[in-house]
């Protein structure tokens, strides 16, 4: 049976699905190609889209309309052979891990009494609205419309969870890689947590993060505010059943937390 990787994009607004698929899908064939000299790999590649639940238009590449605040000025191009350097971590790099991680511990030491839940809502509200918008309970969208079914309006978590899961649970059995990328990356840890809470023989292969905002305190509080029923409360997932890789730019502040090994 072919192996599969499903894509997942962040909140922010998208190309047309087709388009963003076959961006996604040209990126891993050339980086394979490139970096790993892969040609012709076998896979099926899904992407999980969201983006026309959330915004009325899609961006768009037409240069007569460059201006417009939907043009596309990045879009996706062919990279120059060896363009990816391979980076090995410095004594910075190793200093910033160890007090990102006791900054970690303290942040359990302290939770609940300096009110870090108010103090959370109004950072996520003004500073992080992708975040605040996922974990808002009262921000509701519509789901995605099927046959003889009128589509309801609800919870927009809600709603973006039940899109992966429905792209996950019917490949039981197959070989699988999820590669999330932003805030892509907590929908997919929620869903495979509660995967795992609901089948823990579902076997997902791989999971890859990009720019991931996981190692974000205030998302760590969520996660632990909602599972807090061990005593280790963020935690891989157990339907990852090898590997669980994280990518990150360490100028990205959002992804501040390169490694998230605790």
């Amino acid at each position: 049976m072919t192996n599969l990787i499903i894509g997942i994009h962040g909140l922010a607004n998208k190309p047309k699905e087709n388009t963003l698929t076959e961006w996604w899908d040209k990126s891993i064939k050339e980086g394979l190609e490139k970096n790993c000299n892969v040609h012709n790999p076998d896979y099926e590649f899904k992407m999980v889209y969201w983006a026309n639940l959330l915004y009325k238009n899609p961006q768009h590449l037409d240069p007569d309309f460059n201006f417009d605040d939907l043009y596309i000025n990045q879009p996706y191009y062919e990279a120059d052979r060896k363009a990816l350097k391979k980076y090995k971590n410095s004594w910075r790099d190793t200093l910033r891990e160890k007090v990102g991680d006791v900054a970690g511990s303290a942040l359990d030491q302290v939770r609940g009494y300096v009110g870090l839940d108010r103090i959370g809502e109004w950072l996520l509200e003004r500073k992080l609205r992708n975040l605040h918008f996922y974990y808002d309970k009262n921000q509701n969208i519509r789901e995605r419309r099927t046959p003889g079914r009128e589509p309801q309006m609800k919870v927009a978590r809600q709603v973006l969870m039940d899109e992966l899961m429905n792209a996950i649970v019917p490949n039981k059995g197959r070989r699988m890689m999820l590669i999330a990328h932003s805030m892509g990356s907590i929908i997919a840890y929620d869903v495979l947590r509660t995967l795992g809470q609901d089948d823990r023989d579902f076997p997902v292969h791989h999971f890859i993060t990009i720019g991931s905002p996981l190692g974000l305190g205030l998302v760590k509080e969520n996660i632990y505010s909602e599972r807090a029923y061990a005593d280790v409360p963020v935690r891989t997932p157990t339907v990852v059943r090898e590997r669980w890789v994280n990518y990150a730019d360490r100028h990205d502040p959002v992804a501040t937390d390169l490694h998230l090994d605790d």
